[in-house]
C-alpha cells in the first residue's frame, strides 16, 4: 500500500513535472514571440525614420524651414507638420504648391492603404493627384518593406495643428493623371555589397534626380540626367541646382568618395548650419541628407560615377 502510494505520487509528481515545464516552455515561447514582434515593429519603424529623414527626406518638405539659417534646416516641433512657405510659380510649376501636414492630426482617418498611394501612385485619399514636386514617381521605386517602414514611422509622428494653404494650379492634373498601380512586392533593395546597384536605388529613392535634372514645362530633359541647372526661387534668395555627374569640368568628376561624403558632414555641421548666407542660401537639405550612413553615401557617390558626363556649367546664384 505504502509502496503504491509512493509510485502514485511520483508518477503525479513526474506529470505535475512535465505540465509545468510544458507551460513554461509556451510562456517563454509566447514572451520570445512577443519580444520578436515588439522588436521587429521598433526596427521598422526606425527604419523609416532613417528613410524618412535622411534618404527620401519627407520630413523636409512637409515641415517648418528655418529660411535664414544656411540649407533651411527644419524648426524643432513642426516636423511633418506641413511646409511653412510654397512652392511658387515657376516654369515648371504652373501655379502654387504647398506640402501638406502628415502628422497624424491630418492622417488620423487615413489607412497604411492610403498613404502607400499617395507616396508611391501620388493619388490622395480624395482621389485626387497630386502635382510631381511630390516626387511619387521616384518613390515608386521604394521596396515594400521600405514602404511600410515609412507609414510605419510616420504613424508616430507628434500630432501637429497646422493647416496649409490648398493647391492653385493653371492646368487640372487630369492631364497628368497618377501612376498605374505597380506592384511594389517586385522592388527590391538590392544587396549592399553590390554598391553601384545598391547606389542606383537610393538615389532613385532620394529622388536626386528629381532636382539635379533641369526641367520646363514639358517636363524632365533626360538628356541632361544630373547635369543641373533647375532654378528654385523664394522671397529671399534664388538658386540654381549642382551639376553631379562626372564631368570634371564643370560637375564632381574631380572628386574622390572621401571629399563625397566629407561634402555632406561638413554642410551637416552645427557650424554651417548656425551661419546666415542671407542671398547665398541653398534648398538643399544639407542637415537631413548629411546624416546618412557612410556606407549609403558611398554607394550613391558609385553609382553617380556610372552617369554619362556632361559638361553643363551652373551659376549657382544668378543675378
Amino acid at each position: 500500500m505504502k509502496k503504491s502510494f509512493i509510485v502514485a505520487a511520483l508518477f503525479l509528481f513526474a506529470g505535475t513535472t512535465v505540465y509545468i515545464t510544458s507551460c513554461q516552455n509556451k510562456s517563454q515561447k509566447q514572451s520570445q514571440n512577443q519580444i520578436s514582434k515588439e522588436d521587429s515593429a521598433k526596427n521598422l519603424i526606425a527604419r523609416g525614420e532613417y528613410l524618412a529623414n535622411h534618404v527620401t527626406v519627407c520630413i523636409d518638405c512637409h515641415s517648418i524651414r528655418d529660411t535664414g539659417r544656411f540649407s533651411m534646416p527644419i524648426v524643432p516641433g513642426t516636423e511633418g507638420g506641413g511646409a511653412g512657405f510654397p512652392f511658387t510659380k515657376t516654369e515648371f510649376i504652373p501655379g502654387v504648391v504647398m506640402p501638406p501636414n502628415i502628422t497624424p492630426t491630418a492622417l488620423k482617418d487615413w489607412s497604411d492603404e492610403d498613404i502607400i498611394k499617395v507616396i508611391t501612385r501620388g493619388i490622395n485619399k480624395k482621389g485626387d493627384t497630386l502635382f510631381p514636386i511630390m516626387p511619387y514617381h521616384s518613390y515608386s521605386k521604394l521596396a515594400k518593406s521600405d514602404v511600410l517602414a515609412i507609414v510605419a514611422y510616420i504613424r508616430t509622428l507628434k500630432p501637429v495643428e497646422h493647416q496649409t494653404m490648398p493647391r492653385k494650379l493653371d492646368i487640372p492634373m487630369s492631364l497628368l493623371g497618377p501612376l498605374p498601380d505597380g506592384n511594389l512586392d517586385n522592388n527590391k533593395i538590392p544587396d549592399p555589397s553590390d554598391i553601384v546597384a545598391y547606389g542606383s536605388y537610393l538615389t532613385t529613392v532620394a529622388a536626386c534626380a528629381d532636382c539635379h535634372t533641369p526641367r520646363g514645362p514639358q517636363g524632365f530633359d533626360f538628356s541632361k540626367m544630373f547635369a543641373g541647372g533647375t532654378l528654385f526661387d523664394n522671397p529671399v534668395f534664388k538658386v540654381a541646382v549642382a551639376n553631379i555627374t562626372p564631368d570634371s569640368a564643370t560637375g564632381i568628376g574631380n572628386w574622390t568618395e572621401a571629399m563625397f561624403v566629407e561634402k555632406f558632414r561638413e554642410n551637416a555641421s552645427e557650424k554651417m548650419l548656425n551661419t546666415r548666407p542671407g542671398r547665398d542660401n541653398t534648398f538643399m537639405p544639407w542637415s537631413m541628407y548629411g546624416k546618412m550612413k557612410d556606407e549609403d553615401l558611398k554607394a550613391i557617390y558609385a553609382f553617380l560615377r556610372t552617369v554619362k558626363p556632361i559638361n553643363n556649367r551652373v551659376v549657382k546664384h544668378p543675378k
